[in-house]
C-alpha cells in the first residue's frame, strides 16, 4: 500500500515543486521578464498537447482502417458513427455533459469571462476530438487544439496570479503556439492568434507571441514526422501570365466560402434546434454521414490524404474504397466527383458537429479550398487550351477558403507559405486571400465561427469601440443612492429635499417602487423660488416621463445608443419597472478609459 500511495502522489509532487520553482523564479524576474519565461513554457505545453492529440487521432485512424479482412467501404460507415457516440459518451460520463466546442467560446471568455477558460479544457479537447476525427467524423482537429492552448494559457495566469491583461496575452500565446505546432508554421499561429481573437497589440506582445510559437513548434518539429505534418513540396513555378485566373479563383474562392458557412450552419442548426435525445441525434447525424462516406471515402477523418493526392495530381485516388472505383480512369467522372465534394464537405462537417462529436472547420476549409482550386485548374485546361499549374492552384485554392471562412486573409497567406516550405507563391496567395476576404465580408460581415455571438454583442468584433463596451457590465456603474419621492409630496417638501441633496435629478415611484417618472431640477430650477406655490403645488405636477429607460440587464452598446438618441446625461434604471438607480454618461467614459488600457496588451 505503501508504494502504491507513494507512486499515486508522484505526479502531484512534481507538479507542486515546478510551481515552486516557477513562483521562486517569478518573485526574481520583472514582470516583462516573466512574461518572456511564461511563453516559452505555454507555448512547450501546448506544442505537448498538440503532438499528444495529432499522434492519438492519427494512430486512432490508423487503427480504424487497419486492412483486417474487412470491406473498408463498411468501416468507414461504421468508425464515424461509433466515434461520435464515443465523444457523447464521454461528454455525458466524464465531462459532466458540458464541452464548449468551438472558437466562440473562447472568444467569449475573453470579452465576458476576463479571459478565464475552464480547466477541464485543457484535457477535454484532446480526448474527444481524438475519438471523433481519428474514427473518421468529418472534421478538423485545429479548433481543438486551439480551445487546449488557450485553456494552458488561461490556467497558467490564473495559477501565477496574473492580471486580465497579461492573462489574454498567454491565452493568445497558447493560441499561437497551438496552430503553429500543428502545421509547422510558426508565423501562420501568431497570425492566427491576432487575426481570429482581433486582439489590440502592442508592438512589444509580438515577442511573447513569437516566442510561444518557435517553442511550440520545436516541440512537433522534433517529435512529430511527415507523415502526421501536413506539407507539400512546390513542383511548378509562379507565372505572372496565371495572375487573372488567380484573380477569378479568389472570386470563387469568396463565394464558395459564404456557401461553406451558410450550409455548415443550416446542417448545424438542425440539431441544436432539435428536441431530440442526444444519442438519438448521434444516430441519425451518425448514420447520415456514414451514408455520405461511404459515396465519398475521402470525407473520413481530416482529409489531408486526399488533400496530397490532388496536389500530386492523383485525383483519381479520391474514388479509392468508394463505390465508383471502376471510373477513376474517366477524367470526366473523377473531375465531377472532385466537384461535388467541393459543396458536401459542408454537409459533412454539419453532420459530425451537430450530432455530437468534437472538432473544428479549419481542416474543412483546407479541404474544400484543396478540392476547389484543383477542379477550377483542371477544368480550365480541360475546356481550353491553356496549362495552368493544377498543384499550384490547389494550394492557393486552400488559402483562398481559409481567408473567407475565418476572416483571416494573413493567417492563410503565410499558412500555405510555410506548409510549402517559401514563398514562391506568395503573390497568388495574396491576391486570392485578399479577393476571397473581401467578397466574404461583403456577404457575411463576421466570420462562420462567431457569426452567432457576434451579432449579438457577446464577443468581440472588428469595431474596438464596441469591443470595448461589451466588457462593461451595466449592473456594475448603476448609481443608487438617490432620494425617491412620491407624487403627493409638495413642492415645499421638494425643496428641502433638494437643498440636502447633491443629484439634478429625482427618481418618482409610487410605493410598490414602480417608476412613475422624474423630476430635473433645471425643469423646475424658476418654480422653486416661488414660496405661494410651495402648498399648492406637488410632485404630481413637476414630474415628467423619462425618454428613455435602461434594463439592467441590457448590453452597454444599447445605452449608449439610448444616450446619444436623447442627449442625456443621466437614465434611470430599472428591471421588470421596478427603479433600481440612473447610470450617469460620466461614469461610462471613466469605466470606458479604464477599459480601453486594459484591452491593449503591452
Amino acid at each position: 500500500m505503501a508504494i502504491s500511495f507513494k507512486s499515486l502522489t508522484l505526479p502531484e509532487n512534481i507538479v507542486n515543486l515546478m510551481k515552486s520553482l516557477i513562483e521562486w523564479v517569478q518573485d526574481r524576474l520583472t514582470k516583462r521578464q516573466f512574461i518572456f519565461l511564461s511563453s516559452v513554457l505555454v507555448g512547450l505545453s501546448a506544442g505537448i498537447a498538440v503532438v499528444v492529440l495529432k499522434t492519438f487521432a492519427h494512430y486512432i485512424f490508423r487503427i480504424a482502417t487497419f486492412d483486417n479482412g474487412f470491406d473498408s467501404r463498411y468501416l468507414f460507415v461504421i468508425l464515424p458513427i461509433l466515434g461520435i457516440f464515443l465523444t457523447v459518451l464521454v461528454t455525458k460520463k466524464i465531462l459532466k455533459g458540458r464541452l464548449e466546442k468551438g472558437l466562440p467560446n473562447i472568444h467569449y471568455s475573453i470579452a465576458k469571462k476576463s479571459s478565464i477558460v475552464p480547466r477541464k479544457q485543457m484535457y477535454a479537447q484532446v480526448i474527444t476530438s481524438s475519438l471523433t476525427v481519428g474514427l473518421g467524423g468529418s472534421a478538423g482537429l485545429e479548433a481543438p487544439i486551439v480551445i487546449t492552448g488557450a485553456a494552458f494559457g488561461s490556467n497558467y495566469a490564473r495559477a501565477y496570479n496574473l492580471n486580465y491583461k497579461d492573462r489574454t496575452l498567454l491565452l493568445a500565446c497558447g493560441i499561437a503556439a497551438g496552430i503553429a505546432s500543428a502545421f509547422n508554421a510558426p508565423i501562420a499561429g501568431v497570425l492566427f492568434a491576432l487575426e481570429v481573437l482581433l486582439l489590440d497589440v502592442s508592438i512589444s506582445a509580438f515577442i511573447p507571441l513569437i516566442i510561444a510559437a518557435a517553442s511550440g513548434t520545436l516541440i512537433s518539429k522534433i517529435i512529430l514526422n511527415d507523415d502526421i505534418l501536413i506539407s507539400f513540396k512546390l513542383t511548378e513555378p509562379f507565372d505572372y501570365i496565371n495572375v487573372p485566373f488567380y484573380a477569378l479563383l479568389g472570386v470563387v474562392a469568396g463565394l464558395v466560402a459564404v456557401l461553406h458557412s451558410r450550409i455548415f450552419l443550416k446542417v448545424e442548426g438542425l440539431f441544436s434546434r432539435s428536441k431530440r435525445k442526444s444519442y438519438r441525434n448521434v444516430i441519425i447525424g451518425g448514420v447520415t454521414l456514414g451514408g455520405l462516406i461511404f459515396i465519398f471515402p475521402s470525407l473520413f477523418g481530416e482529409g489531408y490524404e486526399s488533400i496530397k493526392s490532388l496536389s500530386l495530381l492523383r485525383p483519381q485516388e479520391i474514388l479509392d474504397n468508394s463505390y465508383f472505383q471502376e471510373y477513376k480512369n474517366n477524367e470526366w467522372f473523377v473531375l465531377s466527383f472532385v466537384g461535388i465534394l467541393i459543396f458536401v464537405k459542408a454537409i459533412a462537417t454539419g453532420l459530425t458537429l451537430g450530432s455530437g462529436g468534437n472538432g473544428g472547420n479549419f481542416a474543412p476549409s483546407l479541404f474544400v479550398g484543396a478540392y476547389l482550386g484543383f477542379f477550377f485548374s483542371r477544368l480550365t485546361n480541360m475546356l481550353s487550351f491553356l496549362n495552368l499549374p493544377e498543384s499550384n492552384f490547389t494550394l492557393v485554392g486552400m488559402a483562398g477558403i481559409l481567408s473567407g471562412l475565418y476572416h483571416a486573409p494573413l493567417t492563410a497567406i503565410f499558412l500555405i507559405a510555410e506548409i510549402t516550405g517559401g514563398y514562391t507563391l506568395i503573390i497568388p496567395l495574396m491576391l486570392v486571400s485578399s479577393i476571397s476576404y473581401a467578397i466574404s465580408r461583403y456577404f457575411e460581415p463576421f466570420s462562420m465561427d462567431t457569426k452567432k455571438m457576434a451579432s449579438g454583442g457577446m464577443i468581440f468584433t472588428s469595431d474596438k469601440d464596441k469591443n470595448i463596451l461589451t466588457t462593461i457590465n451595466t449592473s456594475s456603474i448603476i448609481e443608487t443612492d438617490y432620494v425617491k419621492l412620491y407624487v403627493n409630496v409638495s413642492l415645499g417638501e421638494l425643496v428641502n429635499v433638494i437643498s440636502s441633496s447633491k443629484r439634478n435629478v429625482f427618481p418618482v415611484t409610487d410605493k410598490l417602487n414602480n417608476l412613475l417618472g422624474i423630476v430635473l431640477l433645471d425643469d423646475i430650477r424658476d418654480t422653486i423660488f416661488k414660496r405661494e406655490l410651495y402648498e399648492t403645488v406637488c410632485v404630481r405636477d413637476l414630474m415628467i416621463t423619462p425618454t428613455e429607460v435602461v434594463d439592467s440587464e441590457e448590453s452597454m452598446e444599447s445605452v449608449m445608443q439610448k444616450f446619444d438618441t436623447t442627449g442625456a446625461w443621466n437614465l434611470p434604471v430599472v428591471h421588470e419597472n421596478k427603479f433600481i438607480g440612473f447610470i450617469n454618461k460620466n461614469a461610462i467614459f471613466t469605466t470606458y478609459r479604464s477599459k480601453l488600457k486594459s484591452t491593449v496588451l503591452d
